[in-house]
């Protein structure tokens, strides 16, 4: 299979339509592990890497930051650092105060202080003169996000972080070189409009792309901010593609393989409801009756969408990586597309 690219944005960046995705590396995943997963990825045709300061999931002080470390790591060891097209994220407003050593902020924010010393760090860690993406990975400001919707209330007296001000920040860090593109990451089409807005009347970085969940089972990008990607030459970077490992179907009727994520850290109760579980169950069927692989019929959905610029893949074996990355291959035929639609019809996205 040869390799398709995408334009990032209005960035002049082709980036690979498979994006790898590295947030076990540090936890699941050793260095070692995370080496191999990097070289096979490049001998493959993938440019695109993401990563995050949070960084390896589930996120803890003691893990903080080292999935950037094995990457840096890596690129010292290859001296490759110009063939990877590398997207970090910066926190959104959490209690996660390790990432600001030094501080004594009660609060991970986006303000200038803290982008600052985030930036830095993470180009520490990742032993590189500049970041090509720099990412928002969630918002600043209470918002819709990750399954809560607060209240008019709580929106209207937040003091969130102006954007304008996030904005100039991260424009400090473009024009120091840094930095060379900017995105947001689990944001609404409030959020990616205001952005835009902000940039084009104050000649400021203007966000090239937006990282949202999105999968069989989690349509909501495609109520509002499909369109604003279209209209506005924002790239879609779809993470979750396998509904964080259920549509390959390995946890069907309970199951708890060895190793497996829900195993160690049960932590995915998104997709648990009674719906939920229903239109999963239907998507590894159906792929199953179509004689595809569930997880390789997942992403190959992701992939297809007009709207999509590239979707992270995330893996804990190699063998888990061939088959994602061979998904990319799949042929979609109109009786998937079909099929697909009958479910969502039926189904509504019933996961966020």
């Amino acid at each position: 299979m040869d390799m398709i690219y995408s334009e990032l944005g209005r960035t002049g960046l082709n980036v690979s339509r498979c994006c790898l995705g590295t947030m076990t590396w540090g936890k699941q995943n050793t260095q070692d592990e995370g080496f191999e997963q990097m070289d096979y990825a490049i001998s493959r045709g993938i440019n695109f890497f993401d990563v995050a300061e949070m960084y390896a999931i589930p996120p803890t002080a003691e893990t903080y930051g080292t999935t950037e470390t094995i990457i840096g790591n890596w690129f010292a060891a290859r001296g490759n650092r110009q063939d990877v097209i590398l997207a970090s994220k910066i926190l959104g407003r959490s209690d996660a105060v390790h990432a600001r050593p030094g501080m004594g902020v009660d609060q991970c924010r986006q303000t200038p202080a803290q982008i600052d010393l985030a930036v830095e760090q993470s180009l520490k860690r990742l032993q590189t003169d500049y970041i090509d993406l720099y990412q928002l990975h969630w918002p600043d400001r209470k918002a819709p996000i990750f399954s809560r919707k607060p209240s008019i209330t709580e929106m209207r007296d937040d003091d969130m972080e102006p954007l304008a001000d996030i904005l100039m920040s991260l424009q400090r860090h473009v024009e120091k070189g840094n930095i060379r593109h900017i995105g947001v990451s689990n944001e609404t089409p409030w959020g990616v409009m205001k952005f835009i807005a902000e940039s084009e009347a104050k000649g400021l970085p203007r966000m090239a792309s937006i990282q949202n969940v999105y999968s069989l089972v989690a349509r909501q990008f495609e109520e509002g901010l499909d369109e604003v990607c279209m209209r506005e030459d924002v790239s879609m970077l779809s993470y979750s593609p396998l509904a964080q490992g259920y549509l390959t179907g390995k946890y069907r009727n309970g199951a708890l393989p060895p190793g497996a994520r829900k195993t160690l850290f049960n932590r995915l109760d998104r997709y648990e409801t009674s719906r939920g579980q229903a239109s999963i169950n239907a998507h590894v069927a159906l792929a199953e009756e179509l004689g595809v692989d569930p997880a390789q019929f997942a992403i190959r959905f992701c992939d297809t969408r007009d709207f999509m610029t590239s979707t992270i893949i995330g893996a804990t074996t190699m063998d888990q990586l061939k088959t994602c990355i061979d998904a990319f291959s799949i042929d979609w035929t109109d009786e998937m597309e079909q099929r697909v639609g009958q479910l969502y019809a039926e189904y509504r996205g019933p996961c966020t």
